[in-house]
């Protein structure tokens, strides 16, 4: 029988798979507990029901620190389901940064565990309005259970454009953005999930990406609300590659999506063989450029059974809006990185010119339906990243990402930098992630990050910070093989053997490479 509902909020959508899938699992963990789609159904109304009692209102904030617990993503559900918009957030955090995201977003409550209770203390002496519940405490799933568990009326009453979560992200002024996304445009990035990558219930997802970062948007949405399995992964287990490599191999899971950071980390530490990721039937990665050299490794292990995609998006646009799938010809160039491919449905684009007459060359801004709703509570910087499409004589609202990027001959779009990372040097105009692509090139570079230092305001200078494989090539042997790679004026003036620093998200910390001498 076809399923005639219309799921016009991701709570109604929720409730159809629920209804078709109550017995498959929804999340499997490391440990074998397992929570089927029907008891993840049920908590998530309790708790909305709780949250409706204590005076929740669609349009209120909950700021949840999500530790990938049952309860943590049952209350992401929960809120989904009552107009509640959410926001994940770091417990590692600094508090200096916490405190401005809780300031901007301004929640009603905040859930936490254990482990929070220092960040619960601050909050409390800070922010004495807001409401701290401990959503592991007995106390408080003893409430839950006093709930009913039916389906929610007040979900009928959630329209698509109404917010659903916020995704907060580092801003060049050190004060975090807060990317507003709405229901519409997360309904919209599910299908296009379940589509590029075939999604069935028979999917098992991995959660290697913390909760917090744009790059679990896809895991929990489109595995979720396919009826897949999503598989929780805690950093404790991230970080250790052979037991991560191990817990993927165990939970036989078929979809995983990381940035590349991690996955070089997995083939530096030669965790991976052959022998791993039997059921793996699609690699995504994205959030950084991977580096071509152990791109070519990661595809000579896998390429033949396991179809590898260069994903790309940014936050505030429903965190990705293209995707490629790679293949042996992407290998004939190793000094540029994979492309970005052509734009997914339902997005349009424009290449704001970065001289005159260079149409196929400069920022790339996005259009259409999955174009979020700007920054929460941040009306000026809203104003300078959503405007309206010049080209255009009616309303329409385009996102300029900052990214540059050439469009080839044959319409597949390629990144080529950050306008804020696009330096003048020696009276050339360089991007820094070229540089980088033309040392990842070199088969014994792991891992390389370039920045520029300014000496005054004239005068600067490219600084290279790379990490080898053990035993390889030392500085000089380095600089004479990228001389034979990059014009002179690209190549740095400094070339500094030093592992790189990660951010939390486990992207290369380019403010942190700044900072070393």
């Amino acid at each position: 029988m076809i399923n005639q509902s219309y799921d016009y909020n991701l709570g109604l959508a929720f409730y159809s798979v629920a209804r078709d899938q109550g017995s498959r699992v929804a999340f499997y963990y490391p440990d074998g507990k397992k929570f089927t789609y029907a008891e993840v159904d049920q908590r998530s109304n309790q708790i909305a029901r709780s949250l409706v009692s204590k005076g929740f209102r669609p349009g209120d904030v909950l700021a949840i620190f999500n530790d990938k617990s049952p309860e943590a993503y049952c209350s992401m559900l929960a809120c989904l389901k009552i107009g509640v918009i959410y926001t994940n957030l770091d417990q590692t955090n600094p508090w200096e940064r916490l405190k401005k995201i809780i300031a901007t977003c301004s929640p009603r409550a905040v859930f936490y565990d254990n482990e929070s209770f220092e960040i619960i203390r601050e909050i409390g002496l800070t922010f004495s309005d807001i409401d701290c519940i401990h959503y592991q405490s007995t106390t408080f799933k003893s409430e839950l259970d006093a709930f009913g568990h039916e389906l929610l009326l007040e979900s009928k009453d959630i329209h698509g454009g109404m917010a659903a979560y916020i995704m907060f992200t580092s801003g060049s002024t050190g004060f975090p953005k807060g990317a507003v996304m709405s229901h519409s445009n997360v309904l919209n990035f599910i299908q296009w999930g379940r589509q590029t990558f075939g999604i069935s219930g028979e999917d098992v997802f991995t959660n290697v990406n913390p909760i917090y970062f744009d790059n679990s948007v896809f895991d929990f949405y489109t595995s979720i609300f396919s009826g897949a399995t999503l598989v929780p992964l805690d950093a404790a287990i991230v970080k250790n590659p052979k037991q991560l490599v191990q817990a993927i191999n165990d939970a036989k899971c078929t979809i995983w999506f990381s940035v590349p950071s991690l996955l070089v980390y997995l083939l530096t530490t030669k965790a991976l063989s052959e022998g791993d990721f039997q059921s793996v039937r699609r690699i995504g990665f994205g959030g950084e450029g991977f580096p071509k050299n152990k791109l070519k490794q990661l595809y000579d292990l896998f390429g033949k059974r396991i179809a590898l995609y260069n994903i790309y998006g940014p936050t505030e646009c429903t965190c990705i809006c293209s995707s490629y799938l790679i293949s042996e010809r992407d290998f004939e160039n190793m000094t540029e990185l994979a492309p970005l491919g052509f734009m997914s449905p339902n997005f349009g684009y424009e290449i704001i010119p970065a001289e005159v007459g260079s149409s196929d060359y400069g920022e790339l801004a996005l259009t259409g339906p999955c174009v979020g709703m700007g920054y929460y509570n941040d009306a000026d910087r809203t104003a300078k990243s959503f405007v309206q499409n010049p080209l255009k004589s009616y309303d329409e609202r385009m996102y300029k990402t900052g990214d540059i990027v050439e469009r080839s001959e044959n319409g597949y779009l390629y990144f080529k930098g950050r306008v804020d990372n696009q330096i003048k040097h020696m009276g050339y105009r360089i991007e820094l992630e070229e540089v980088e692509a033309a040392f990842s090139s070199l088969p014994y570079i792991n891992e390389v990050g370039v920045i520029y230092e300014k000496i005054t305001p004239e005068l600067g200078q490219i600084k290279a910070f790379i990490s080898v494989a053990e035993g390889s090539k030392d500085l000089k042997d380095i600089q004479v093989d990228v001389k034979g790679i990059l014009p002179t004026y690209m190549i740095p003036k400094i070339f500094v053997l030093e592992a790189l620093p990660k951010n939390r998200n486990g992207k290369i910390d380019r403010k942190q490479l700044a900072t070393i001498k």
